[in-house]
């Protein structure tokens, strides 16, 4: 004769609800019990999904709602509060001149005795930068005498790529005559050749995107980096170089754009990639012993997740 014995899926869906899954003592039920909540738990979600789909479908301005309120909380938009945040800090800064109308000039050198990777990457800083030119290092040839030799011939700035490990690690902006000069920690390089179904560069002048440089700090690297672009941009080259600062990290890329229609809109990238991080921001040109600092990173600055200089 056959006994007839309980339906032991429907026994746990009972006892998940009545019992907390902690007072199980038994390992192999506590865990039945912990897989059936969670599975009635997804099961609901999924329902509430899919009625909110079918009236958001229904009427369009819930949907709209939704997303305004649903704002994902992120460390970008949940950064502590910094008083030095501005919105225009720009009439009397040392780029006061570049902005009305002067053309940038620019020299790009290496510490003494560079390998092949840095002359690589200079390479690519020149096809970057219009109105740019190399000028090799010579061993004994000091850099506040190269400094004073380009400011006799009239650039506008000097860069300056250091490497360690016979790898680009740094690169120091100067701004000519009068400063300022930024240090910056150099890392992720990659160069053109290396970005698969990269594009081929053209000799027009990119127009130029800066996200993300809010504070006074900020606005000061932001103009620097403009100042290296000329001012009047050839648009029918369609090419666009980025600086995007996210946390303190500055990611550069190159991109070509191709319209497709009216509405959309195709990048390929033209390369290189790298990132910079700011080191520290001197008064006047370059200086390692007597050099007003403006700013000067130190890790014990980082007191929070959510504090950030840029």
């Amino acid at each position: 004769m056959k006994v007839s014995r309980p339906n032991i899926k429907s026994k746990i869906s009972s006892v998940a609800h009545k019992v907390k899954a902690e007072n199980i003592k038994n390992k192999m039920k506590r865990a039945d019990v912990v897989a059936k909540l969670k599975h009635d738990k997804a099961q609901k979600k999924l329902e509430m999904r899919k009625q909110r789909k079918k009236e958001e479908e229904e009427d369009p301005t819930k949907k709209e709602e939704r997303l305004k309120k649903n704002i994902p909380k992120t460390l970008e938009n949940t950064r502590e509060f910094d008083e030095t945040i501005v919105m225009q800090d720009e009439e009397t800064d040392e780029f006061a001149e570049y902005f009305n109308g002067a053309t940038p000039k620019i020299l790009i050198t290496t510490s003494r005795k560079s390998t092949p990777n840095t002359y690589r990457f200079t390479d690519e800083l020149v096809d970057i930068f219009p109105n740019s030119e190399f000028v090799k290092r010579h061993p004994k040839f000091d850099l506040k005498k190269m400094v004073e030799m380009a400011i006799e011939q009239e650039y506008t700035d000097v860069i300056v790529v250091n490497e360690d490990k016979k790898q680009p690690t740094s690169m120091s902006i100067m701004h000519l005559p009068n400063g300022p000069t930024a240090n910056f920690k150099l890392s992720s390089v990659r160069l053109t050749k290396d970005i698969a179904g990269h594009g081929r560069a053209t000799s027009h002048k990119p127009e130029l995107i800066l996200n993300n440089f809010n504070t006074r700090l900020g606005h000061t690297i932001g103009r620097m980096f403009s100042a290296l672009f000329p001012p009047i941009k050839q648009f029918e080259g369609r090419q666009v170089a980025t600086f995007h600062n996210q946390r303190d990290f500055i990611f550069f890329r190159r991109h070509r754009y191709i319209f497709k229609d009216g509405k959309k809109v195709n990048l390929q990238e033209l390369g290189p990639r790298f990132t910079l991080k700011l080191k520290s921001l001197q008064r006047g040109t370059f200086d390692t012993k007597f050099g007003d600092y403006e700013w000067i990173f130190r890790p014990e600055m980082e007191t929070s997740r959510r504090r950030f200089f840029l």
